[in-house]
């Protein structure tokens, strides 16, 4: 891909191995919603069930797990890098609200239609977007505290939040719905409206929180031989943790792991940690290697169209594109496959009523998808990169 080592020093502001792992994890990320729209089953396929999956159909699903927690780190390191170039905490913290109020809208509103095309908006799904979102809203109030208390506030709620699993409360009262936001999955339909809190927020402001207090590392007095052997340091003893935790059923999963019928099933049983809200153990299993790909990336300098590159500079416009996309298309396959076009215009009605369940294709089609997909929209992110390159100083081009 005209990868070479070379020195650490970049040609502009942007850290190049961000923006390389924020890239993979993209890519990855696009796959797990191609086979959501078009995998047989759709999204009512449960590829991390044991008793149904396939070792091809977990491994697809459990290579994007990395994804949101990468997602919502490297936010947190990018809101750092923000302050150390202002040099101005109210202003950092004024963008990290005015951003997250603006996250907070888009899953709402474009996302949230993306997702579903449904102009009556009855069903949200509150995702990782508003996840980001949201932690920003809190972040851009923790900035004010030392860093180093920061960092504690993020070790807190990364490592304690599995203290508050045996929680659970029902209804529709405010109490309970802000603890659906704050720790448990939940389903709730208000004012005719169904809402689906997806990614509970109180691990996610935590992992913010540390990605924040990481951007430490990339200060420019900090030489790069010390940053790549602290990434690394983190990431070898986050697996370790992880493979330790896990291996004796230990704290932070409420999903124990059992030995199975073969050996590729005890792996899948051994790596199937909980998403919704991510464990510790999950957190752990991620960022681990996350943060190792981070070290052995850093002296790498890929060409400026790299596709990685490409995409990892302009994360939200892929986002947003790489949905509406997968989403006509998957209406287009509808109609190549008998179907009405309708089915997915995915209402609150049709979501409960599961029937494409009984639509989808096989694995080798999700994947041709998946690459179409990424090919498609290679060019539209290089043409939104070079928008941003040469509009440096228009504001609102950061929002995007």
């Amino acid at each position: 891909m005209g990868m070479q080592t070379v020195a650490p020093q970049n040609t502009d502001s942007r850290i190049r191995s961000i923006d390389l792992l924020r890239g993979l994890v993209m890519v990855i990320m696009a796959l797990d919603h191609v086979r959501m729209y078009f995998g047989y089953g759709t999204w009512y396929a449960e590829p991390t069930h044991l008793a149904t999956t396939t070792p091809l159909l977990f491994f697809t699903r459990w290579i994007t797990h990395f994804c949101a927690p990468v997602f919502v780190f490297l936010a947190g390191t990018s809101a750092f890098l923000y302050e150390m170039h202002k040099q101005n905490i109210r202003q950092t913290a004024r963008y990290l609200v005015t951003r997250g109020i603006w996250l907070v809208f888009v899953e709402l509103v474009i996302i949230t239609f993306g997702w579903t095309f449904d102009a009556r908006f009855s069903f949200f799904i509150l995702q990782v977007i508003w996840a980001i979102g949201i932690s920003m809203i809190a972040l851009s109030a923790l900035v004010f505290l030392p860093k180093r208390i920061i960092l504690v506030v993020g070790v807190i709620l990364v490592i304690g939040h599995n203290l508050l699993d045996p929680l659970h409360v029902t209804g529709e009262s405010v109490p309970n719905l802000i603890w659906y936001a704050l720790h448990q999955p939940q389903r709730v339909i208000l004012d005719q409206h169904m809402i689906s809190f997806v990614y509970p927020v109180l691990p996610w402001i935590g992992l913010m929180a540390l990605g924040y207090a990481s951007g430490n590392l990339y200060r420019p007095e900090i030489p790069q031989q010390r940053r790549r052997a602290w990434l690394l340091s983190i990431g070898i003893v986050a697996l370790l943790l992880f493979i330790l935790l896990r291996a004796f059923n230990l704290y932070g999963e409420p999903l124990g792991w059992q030995t199975q019928d073969s050996a590729i099933f005890s792996l899948i049983s051994f790596l199937n940690t909980t998403k919704y809200p991510p464990s510790l153990q999950f957190l752990l299993m991620t960022m681990g290697p996350a943060l190792i790909f981070l070290a052995f990336s850093e002296g790498l300098k890929p060409r400026e169209k790299h596709p990685l590159l490409v995409f990892g500079s302009v994360p939200f416009f892929f986002y947003v594109l790489h949905i509406y996309l997968i989403h006509v298309l998957a209406m287009l396959s509808l109609i190549y496959a008998g179907w009405d076009w309708k089915e997915y215009i995915l209402s609150a009605q049709r979501i409960m009523s599961g029937r494409l369940s009984n639509f989808g294709y096989g694995l080798e089609k999700v994947y041709i998808i998946w690459l179409i997909v990424i090919v498609a929209l290679y060019p539209l992110c290089l043409w939104y990169k070079k928008v941003r390159q040469n509009h440096p100083t228009t504001w609102w081009l950061r929002y995007l």
